[in-house]
């Protein structure tokens, strides 16, 4: 933490050139060389609302162009913020108020800057960076924010001058009770607001991964010597660590992370020292500092929501692997959509060649969903026969797809390449690389080690041979069947894709094959039982069958 000695030592705030800047935009922490640097950051939404309310609203339109400060602006979300009951017009958000509350904390970004630098004139100093962000958790509380604005009286004082009073009374009170503490604000974030955090303050993958796993092990030790500790008083404001609870912190993480349930970003790392802990957590106290929407406390946005009716918004959206089969073409590329059509063109060809009781066994089973019990009774036919007869056609269609995907051709390749490129930051929203990430943790920890060195810290055949105590033919051998291992789950993984994503082509296929043919059909609007479906169907699709 820096040491200002004295007020000059304060970085100067950058100024806000008009009334948008000045309610859409936050402040951003920044050391460089040494130094703390300030910044003004831009919330898109809440420049998208500005927006929208001059172009709409004349009133707001008239106080954005006054030269009074934002003294009119501020007034106004106030107004807004605080009323109970009011109309929504057709084109305003539904969450308005949580929104004009949003655009106040931005506003008042600048009065925790003056509130911290005032106290600073008569107080330690050296705690500038805490009191800053004690204010600033006090504007983006909603509640709190919400209860000073209430206690406004017009009469009395401009609101900027209110406001920068409030949060001096807030941050001496705090002052006086030494409870807050920027290591229990880190403690007690989820790993999603952790996250949501660290990306916007610029980090990326495979960094991300490593530090909110770093994080679990310091919070661990941190919690068990320092405030849990007997020494300490329940009540008393949480201690800053030491480095021993960093080096505790790090050793602990260096243990976990060979464990299968470590992120494989995490796995493929080298060690790590007390000293890059020390970072990565500082690192992460500032970026949740940084980022309004991390420092807010959730039981607020929680209690704002249920008892005063306001709507918090989140741009967050949580990451999921799923396995979609596209069937919008603008979700698709050029080579995708050629590829789709295709194998479409090769399946219905395949359809179109089998026997008529195949295809009828296909239509009943995948169009009108007949389970095999039910078909056997239809069809007069034994049950392991129906089996027998459906397994061998989508054999025959999982020949037809195995044949477009070559997947025997390209994938050694493909894994030699990933482990070469993307081993330490693979894509897992890339279905393929998180099968071999997947792959990687089936592995034993002989071989985890043997690419870790070889891959993750990218080390030649001859140094992984001295290191392991072994001969280099040896590691060439051992690399090649632990990648075969890799290539074989990718197949077999490659498999079940394509097992899954024919089960979906024959449903949608043949509902939309009698979809079709219904319409074709005047039924003056009479609902079908679904025996008079079937033979409807049956007849249309088949003439020639009873």
């Amino acid at each position: 933490m820096l040491n200002f000695v004295n007020l000059d030592g304060i970085s100067t705030l950058p100024k806000r050139e008009n009334n948008t800047d000045k309610f859409s935009t936050y402040l951003m922490l920044n050391h460089q060389n040494g130094r703390l640097t300030l910044q003004w950051k831009y919330q898109p939404y809440l420049k998208r609302n500005i927006e929208l309310y001059t172009q709409r609203n004349e009133k707001v339109y008239s106080l954005w162009r006054q030269q009074d400060k934002g003294n009119g602006l501020a007034q106004f979300w106030r107004t807004v913020a605080i009323k109970e009951f009011q109309i929504v017009a057709d084109w305003e958000p539904a969450n308005k108020q949580q929104l004009a509350l949003e655009h106040l904390a931005s506003y008042f970004e600048e009065k925790c800057y003056w509130a911290v630098k005032n106290i600073c004139k008569y107080q330690n100093q050296e705690k500038w960076e805490e009191y800053l962000c004690f204010a600033r958790v006090i504007i983006y509380d909603p509640l709190k924010l919400a209860e000073i604005l209430y206690k406004y009286n017009l009469q009395q004082s401009n609101i900027e001058t209110y406001v920068t009073t409030a949060l001096e009374n807030n941050i001496k009170d705090e002052m006086r009770v030494k409870k807050f503490s920027r290591w229990r604000m880190l403690s007690k974030k989820s790993d999603k607001e952790l996250r949501e955090a660290l990306q916007v303050s610029g980090l990326s993958e495979p960094n991300i991964s490593q530090v909110i796993f770093a994080k679990k092990y310091f919070k661990q030790v941190y919690l068990f010597n320092k405030v849990q500790n007997p020494a300490r008083k329940n009540g008393q404001k949480w201690p800053d660590p030491d480095r021993e609870d960093f080096e505790q912190a790090a050793q602990c993480y260096n243990a976990e992370k060979v464990l299968p349930s470590a992120p494989h970003e995490v796995s493929a790392s080298t060690h790590i020292t007390a000293k890059q802990m020390q970072s990565w957590m500082e690192n992460s106290i500032a970026a949740l500092q940084n980022y309004p929407k991390s420092i807010v406390p959730q039981w607020s946005l929680d209690a704002l929501q249920t008892s005063s009716g306001y709507e918090a918004q989140y741009d967050i959206q949580e990451e999921a692997l799923e396995l979609e089969w596209h069937d919008s073409a603008e979700e698709l590329g050029e080579s995708q959509q050629f590829l789709n059509k295709k194998t479409s063109l090769s399946l219905r060809e395949q359809l179109e060649a089998m026997k008529p009781e195949s295809q009828k066994l296909l239509l009943l089973y995948y169009g009108f969903g007949l389970n095999q019990q039910q078909l056997a009774a239809r069809l007069e036919i034994n049950q392991s026969t129906i089996s027998r007869y459906l397994k061998k056609s989508t054999i025959t269609l999982l020949e037809t797809l195995a044949g477009i995907s070559q997947s025997q051709e390209w994938v050694k390749e493909y894994v030699t390449n990933w482990l070469k490129q993307d081993y330490t930051n693979p894509l897992h929203s890339d279905l393929i690389q998180a099968t071999l990430v997947s792959g990687i943790k089936k592995l034993s920890l002989e071989e985890k080690e043997l690419f870790q060195l070889c891959y993750g810290h990218k080390l030649s055949e001859i140094k992984v041979a001295n290191k392991l105590g072994i001969e280099q033919t040896e590691v060439k051998e051992k690399l090649s069947q632990t990648k075969y291992k890799l290539q074989v789950n990718l197949v077999e993984q490659i498999n079940v894709w394509i097992k899954e994503y024919l089960e979906k082509w024959l449903s949608k296929h043949y509902k939309s094959l009698i979809k079709s043919i219904l319409r074709t059909r005047d039924n003056s609007g009479k609902k079908l039982e679904i025996e008079e479906t079937i033979n409807i169907v049956l007849n249309a699709y088949f003439p020639k069958s009873k």
